[in-house]
Order: C-alpha cells, then sequence, then structure tokens
C-alpha cells in the first residue's frame, strides 16, 4: 500500500478553499459560477463512470477505471485517491494513475492540503504549484516547467450515507487528488465540481477499498498469499476432479449451488475447501454479488465479532470510524468463513443470528440492518465434538450442517494425483518457469505412493522443486524432495538384474508414451511403433490403467466433465 504525498499547505494567494463538498455542481448545460463553462462533456463522463460502478463490479478495479478516466478523456495528471487509517491515524495513498516516487511517507490529519481538505471536509484548488513553500511534491516526480504550469485539486471522499439517508451527517473518509494544467479560474472551478461530483460516485468503492487495506493490515505477515490478497488466489483455476468420489463432490457442490441453506465443507486443511467454496458461488444465482473471503484463524479472536458485525465509531478503544462488518459487505452475495471452529461464542452468536433471523448489528449500534447473506462455512475439526463439549454452539452447527459435503484428502483419491501434477506443471510453465515435457515412470510411482500430509499444497510445492531441479524437461525420482524417496519406491537401493531392469525400462516407456497420448492405447502403439495386441498385452501385464492418463487429453479441449474453470466474480475481500 502506498502512502499519501500531502501535496503542500495552501499559501497566501495561492490556495484558496472552494465550496464546500456537496456545494455547486454541474447542471445540464453550464457550471454555476464557471463563466458560463459548457458542462456537458463533464457529465458524460459521469455517466461512464456510473456505468462502471455497482456491486456486480471488483472495486479496485473500478477505481482504478475512474482514475484512467479522469486522465484519458479530460487531462488530469497523477490522480490519486487518498484514504484514512483509523488503526494509525494516518493518510495513505491508496491509488494512483501513475507510478509513485516514494513508497513510505505518512501524513496526517490537517497536514498539507490534502490532509486540510480531510480534517475539514472543504475542496481546495491550489493556483499555482510554484513558489508555494509547503507544496512539498513527495510523491510524484514533476518537472519544473510542470511546477509553473500546473494546479492541484483536493475534494473531499465522503462515506456512504447510513441508511441511504442523504440528509444524514457523513464522514470524510479520504480526498480525490489530481494535477491539473492551470487555464483560468473559471476552469479550475469547473474542473473542481467534477471531481467532487466523482467523489460522491466512488463514495461506496472507497469505503470498501478501505475496509480492504485495513483487514490486509490486521493479517498476520506469514498468511498465505491467497488470505492476503497480495497474489491473485487460484480460484479461476479449473477444479480438477479425476476420482468418482470428487465428481460426486462437484455433482453435490452443482446443486447446492442453486440454494440458499448454508453449506459446511469438511476435510483437512488443503484439500480445497475454499476452491469448492468459490465454485460453488460462481453457479450460484448470486455470482455476480459479492464473495467475501475471511480465513477466522487469521484474525484476533478478540477482533472477530467486530470483524463480522462491524462497528460504529467510538464502540470501542480504537474504534475511531464507524465501519461495515464482513456480513453487510457480503449483503446479497456470499460469505466464505474458513476455520469456522476458531470462532469465539460472541462471534458464534453474531453469525447464529444471521443465520436466523437475516439480520446484523453494528457494536455499539442499536438498530439491526438486513443482510441477506449466503454462508459457505469450511472446517478441519471435529464440531460434532467441539459441540458435545460446549466448544461450539450447537444451534449453530445444526444451522451449519444443513449441507455438508466432506472433501476426502489426496491419499484417499490417488486418481487425482497424476491430473493434478499435470495440471500444475501446466501453469508452472505459464507463470514463466521451467516447461516439464513429461514425468518418468519412477517419478510417477513416487507421487501415486505418497502420503501426502500436506495435501495439494504439498504437491504444487514438490513439483515447484522437481520443475526447477530437472534436466531435458524431464522430471525423474531423483528431482523430487528427498521426504518422497525411498530405496524401495525408487529402487535405487536394489541390483537389478537384467531382466529387472529391462522390465523396468519397458514400463516407462509404455507409461511415457500413454501420457503422451492421452491414454489411446491405439497412439501409443504408434508411437512406440509397435501393435495395438503387444502395447495392450504389456498393458495388462504389467497392471498399468490407460484411463489414469486420459485427463491430458480432456484438459487440453476445454476440460469438460472433469475440470470446471470458474466464471469471474466480484470480490470484496
Amino acid at each position: 500500500m502506498n502512502p499519501l504525498n500531502s501535496e503542500g499547505s495552501p499559501g497566501p494567494g495561492s490556495a484558496r478553499p472552494a465550496a464546500p463538498a456537496g456545494a455547486g455542481g454541474l447542471d445540464g448545460r453550464t457550471l454555476p459560477g464557471a463563466g458560463g463553462l459548457d458542462g456537458r462533456p463533464w457529465l458524460e463522463t459521469l455517466s461512464l463512470m456510473a456505468a462502471g460502478m455497482g456491486p456486480q463490479r471488483p472495486f479496485q478495479a473500478s477505481l482504478s477505471g475512474l482514475l484512467r478516466m479522469l486522465s484519458a478523456r479530460h487531462g488530469f495528471l497523477r490522480a490519486h485517491l487518498v484514504l484514512f487509517e483509523p488503526e494509525t491515524g494516518l493518510l495513505r495513498l491508496s491509488l494512483a494513475d501513475t507510478p509513485p516516487r516514494r513508497q513510505h511517507a505518512d501524513y496526517s490529519p490537517g497536514e498539507g492540503v490534502t490532509g486540510q481538505v480531510f480534517t475539514t471536509g472543504t475542496a481546495v484548488i491550489v493556483e499555482r504549484m510554484r513558489d508555494h513553500p509547503l507544496f512539498l511534491s513527495r510523491l510524484f516526480e514533476r518537472t519544473d516547467e510542470e511546477l509553473d504550469s500546473l494546479s492541484f485539486l483536493c475534494v473531499p471522499v465522503l462515506a456512504p450515507a447510513p441508511g441511504g439517508s442523504a440528509l444524514a451527517a457523513r464522514e470524510v473518509i479520504g480526498t480525490l487528488n489530481a494535477d491539473t494544467p492551470f487555464i483560468s479560474r473559471e476552469d479550475l472551478e469547473l474542473r473542481r465540481a467534477f471531481l467532487q461530483a466523482a467523489a460522491a460516485l466512488i463514495a461506496n468503492e472507497a469505503a470498501y477499498l478501505q475496509e480492504d487495506m485495513a483487514r490486509q493490515r490486521r493479517l498476520p505477515t506469514d498468511m498465505p498469499s491467497e488470505y492476503r490478497g497480495d497474489e491473485p488466489a487460484e480460484d479461476t483455476a479449473p477444479f480438477v476432479a479425476q476420482s468418482k468420489v470428487m465428481r460426486h463432490i462437484l455433482e453435490q457442490a452443482a446443486h447446492a449451488a442453486q440454494g440458499r441453506a448454508p453449506v459446511l465443507l469438511r476435510g483437512e486443511a488443503g484439500v480445497g475447501k475454499q476452491s469448492l467454496a468459490t465454485r460453488i458461488h460462481a453457479a450460484s444465482p448470486r455470482r455476480d454479488m459479492p464473495l467475501v473471503v475471511c480465513h477466522c484463524g487469521a484474525v484476533p479472536p478478540e477482533r472477530m465479532e467486530a470483524e463480522l458485525r462491524g462497528y460504529r465509531k467510538g464502540a470501542f478503544p480504537g474504534a475511531l470510524q464507524t465501519r461495515k462488518g464482513l456480513f453487510e459487505q457480503a449483503h446479497l452475495g456470499t460469505l466464505f468463513l474458513d476455520a469456522v471452529e476458531e470462532l469465539r461464542p460472541g462471534a458464534q452468536a453474531a453469525l447464529l443470528r444471521l443465520l436466523q433471523k437475516h439480520e446484523v448489528s453494528r457494536l455499539g449500534g442499536t438498530e439491526a440492518a438486513a443482510a441477506d447473506v449466503r454462508v459457505i462455512a469450511a472446517s478441519g475439526a471435529a464440531l460434532e465434538d467441539m459441540a458435545r463439549r460446549g466448544a461450539f454452539s450447537a444451534d449453530l452447527f445444526a444451522r451449519l450442517n444443513v449441507c455438508a459435503l466432506h472433501i476426502p484428502p489426496l491419499r484417499e483419491r490417488r486418481e487425482d494425483i497424476i491430473p493434478l501434477a499435470e495440471h500444475e506443471l501446466r501453469r508452472h510453465a505459464e507463470r514463466g518457469g521451467q516447461a516439464v515435457r513429461r514425468i518418468s515412470r519412477p517419478a510417477l510411482e513416487l507421487l501415486s505412493r505418497y502420503y501426502w500430509p500436506g495435501n495439494v499444497p504439498e504437491l504444487k510445492s514438490c513439483l515447484s522443486h522437481a520443475a526447477r531441479h530437472c534436466h531435458d524437461q524431464v522430471i525423474r525420482s531423483g528431482d523430487l524432495p528427498p521426504s518422497l524417496q525411498t530405496a524401495e519406491s525408487s529402487a535405487t537401493g536394489a541390483d537389478l538384474s537384467l531382466g529387472e531392469a529391462v522390465i523396468h525400462f519397458e514400463k516407462e516407456m509404455l507409461v511415457d508414451a500413454l501420457i503422451k497420448a492421452g491414454g489411446n492405447m491405439l497412439k501409443a502403439a504408434r508411437a512406440l511403433k509397435s501393435s495395438y495386441r503387444i502395447v495392450n498385452y504389456k498393458v495388462k501385464k504389467y497392471g498399468i490403467d490407460p484411463h489414469q492418463f486420459s485427463f491430458r487429453n480432456r484438459a487440453q479441449a476445454g476440460g469438460a466433465a472433469e475440470t470446471g474453470a470458474q466464471p469471474g466474480h466480484a470480490r470484496r475481500a
């Protein structure tokens, strides 16, 4: 997250307070007080901006598109959004259409032009940057010519009105800033009014971004990237399911996606609970609404109830600003709660109330707000035992357990190991890693026999290690991590006879040909310059199942039944 550049404070005669936020604006043709300048091009831009906003669109992408539109359509330079951090009491840059010069520079409310606008809620116009002693120009590079010719505009961004009441008092949560060429005072007034209208349009998206920034800061630094949001989670990747048990689970998930009842995903860590939750959301009628993800174990237990319910300003020490909770953020969408067994009694009671009454009240408040949320919970713990011991709410468990899906560990669905391995190697190559042509027969045997206590993440880590260390684009048993290699499974600790070595080599050639042919024995026979009858005989003799290699053909053809690419979805967390 990039910090705010407080662009200095106004000097005498250079920076003048503009109309308060919400005062003045664009009508159908002209701007009041702007010399009759035509406002229609600006209205067209506002219309385009409004079309790009909405709960069905990713909020960060919407905001980034707005900043780009300011530059492309009206010549604004270095448009950037600054948001307040209630936890630190500082103002920081959150989005910009130009790469900043400095990454870490904190400013306090009241400091500089941006701090003044945040404190007073009144827009400010700096007519000339040059010779302004407190105009620091820390964040962006500006040439001497630009300092002579450019102006600086800063308008407040207000929090969304509570309950939709336009007359309710609204807090300032940040500022929308931009450089602009100086033409005339009238032109600057027009641009100021336009920015104020744009700031009003982005109120909801800016509030969501502020909440997301706060959530990321509260997560531990050693959390996996799919929870932190540092890298895109693999939600759009195919869900590999070659085994019968996983195909059955996907059928159940597809059926559950059409309903509204809570879903409980059971299974060990790393079996793919979040991927399945994403698949359920993407196949549901709520697919165009937010999918909010929360890893309950990553949030300090004492803060979890506040994270879920939200809170009003002053509800507890440190509550410097009213904040929506995850329940409200997921309104009309889906809330995925991983490690739900980590919830304390207060958070469990809040979740139970949501499921029973479909409403939520913020900490420190008395009014209840409607919250239409589909809850998908995940747990690797024995919730039944926890409920019997009183460690988990029995009522909540009964509500969540209406539709329960158990995802077996990888060692119990070994048919998925090779398809998963091939899929991960393709992704490794797409991310810029070394391409791998094939996996040798001994390496495949090691992968298939291993216990995989870490499930899919351990398999991915293992293959990434092997892809980095292999030669000739072939993964051999020696390229795999030591934990997978034993004398018994790799045959490295035994002296093979000539006959045993021939059998070993023959099996490896057969498997390699079948992998390349996608399990088609006729194609494999042609590649080996042999007959179908001989290949069929050898396959049966060595107990090789050609169907386990058929995943490659299906994956390359679009993945029909065994893979399911997830459609894109709006995300609020």
